[in-house]
């Protein structure tokens, strides 16, 4: 639902009703997936999707009625051979979805939605069965069934995936969490037309990009658009100025600078940093170079092995926008965990399954399942 924020908070503010749609399960495959949302008003008008066009027009259907009901409303939406007419996802798949209603004096929902807007971390529970499915919870609504070792796993599966299912959570009923995580940072050291091209493709793939180099002809806003902050200066020095919370496991700093006066301090600093990918452009001799004198400088060998370099997957492209996708395809594939491989190649589901928690059992694990790809 916090992917609609935006556009659904001025409708609320202006005293329409409107019903959220949200996956609250899938079988098989789906264009999109769990927590996945879409809205409607009051009016009929669709903000949003959840299955790119093959189920919109009965969601919609399943929204009004949530809305003229004042209740949340259950459905299931695929092809089945018990029900050839039921709505059909061209991928095969089929999806579990409830709708429910929102209004203007929701508090939990709306202080939710209004921190997601503002770009502010916000998670809130939906419980998805019982006689109160519909209802969104605050997260302290949920305080005192979540033990201390199911709240650790619950931080880290939201924080990674921003949605967890709960099951009997609360009151005996499922809860689907949902979670809004500011953009991902990443952190280009270098303005070169690598950096330039590397910032365009990760900035319209979600991330908030910082450009920082020493010449402050290349830091620029024509040359950086995209760019949330430009910074002019030394790299290792731009790194050290940062305060332990203007990073997290999902940062991601590229050093692009083709220069080791900058790029051997920059990675001293970078590696010391509680990061979630470091990686360095260069060819393969300049790489072993570059490790020779790392170590010289007192980096381990622990911490070598966390560098990406040379850096990028290979595509097999050459242009710096095409290196640029490889740079990106490789900072997300580690993040995920995922082989690069082609899905082709690959058998079984193309995307993890989500934590599901028992937490009137045993406390839930964030362990992921085997797979061959993900997407």
């Amino acid at each position: 639902m916090f992917e609609l924020a935006k556009d659904v908070l001025p409708v609320l503010r202006s005293g329409e009703s409107v019903a959220i749609v949200t996956i609250t399960g899938v079988a098989r495959s789906a264009p999109r997936g769990l927590g996945a949302s879409m809205a409607v008003t009051e009016s009929g008008a669709i903000i949003g999707s959840i299955s790119g066009g093959c189920v919109e027009s009965d969601a919609g259907m399943l929204a009004l009625t949530a809305i003229a009901s004042g209740t949340g409303q259950t459905a299931k939406f695929g092809f089945s051979d018990e029900d050839a007419h039921a709505a059909g996802l061209a991928c095969g798949g089929i999806i579990d979805v409830i709708a429910y209603p929102l209004r203007a004096d929701d508090s939990a929902a709306i202080r939710a939605l209004e921190a997601a807007a503002a770009h502010r971390g916000a998670a809130v529970g939906l419980i998805t069965s019982g006689h109160s499915a519909g209802r969104v919870l605050a997260m302290d609504a949920l305080g005192t069934v979540i033990d201390t070792a199911s709240s650790a796993a619950l931080d880290n599966a939201l924080r990674e995936r921003q949605c967890a299912i709960l099951s009997g959570a609360y009151a005996g009923s499922d809860v689907l969490m949902l979670a809004f995580a500011p953009p991902p940072r990443l952190i280009i050291l270098g303005g070169g037309e690598h950096a330039a091209a590397l910032c365009r493709v990760a900035a319209v793939s979600g991330f908030d990009v910082t450009v920082c180099d020493a010449w402050d002809s290349l830091v620029t806003a024509e040359r950086f658009p995209a760019a949330v902050e430009r910074v002019t200066g030394w790299p290792h020095e731009y790194l050290a100025a940062l305060h332990s919370d203007d990073v997290d496991e999902r940062t991601a700093i590229c050093v692009l600078t083709h220069d080791t006066r900058q790029d051997i301090p920059a990675l001293r600093a970078a590696l010391s940093m509680p990061v979630g990918f470091v990686g360095a452009m260069g060819a393969r001799s300049t790489v072993d170079v570059r490790a020779s004198l790392l170590r010289e400088h007192g980096v381990s060998d622990v911490d070598l092995a966390r560098l990406h370099s040379p850096l990028g997957l290979d595509l097999g492209g050459s242009s710096p926008d095409e290196t640029a996708l490889s740079v990106l395809a490789e900072i997300v594939a580690a993040r995920h965990g995922g082989s690069g491989a082609p899905l082709r190649d690959g058998s079984g589901p193309l995307h993890t399954d989500l934590l599901r928690a028992d937490l009137l059992g045993s406390a839930p694990s964030c362990a992921v399942p085997s797979r061959s790809a993900s997407s």
